[in-house]
């Protein structure tokens, strides 16, 4: 559950750059976050009707190498 999490926030912090607020006040900077996880949202919508993957898993080395040797 946490990795979800985690990658969520990630996600957020790449794209909008949420990491310090760009506005001084709560009612700004609760203003800018909900501006940036519509953004977020668009993305994944955006994602998930052209079809691109976005929960790619990494593999190891060893994997990779198993899958070209079989290919």
């Amino acid at each position: 559950m946490r990795a979800g999490i985690e990658g969520t926030i990630n996600q957020a912090l790449d794209i909008t750059g949420i990491r310090r607020a760009r506005y001084r006040g709560l009612p700004r900077v609760r203003l800018q976050h909900a501006f940036s996880a519509t953004a977020l949202n668009v993305v994944r919508l955006d994602a998930y009707w052209t079809g691109h993957d976005q929960h790619r898993t990494r593999g190891s080395r060893l994997e990779r190498l198993a899958y070209r040797l079989t290919a």
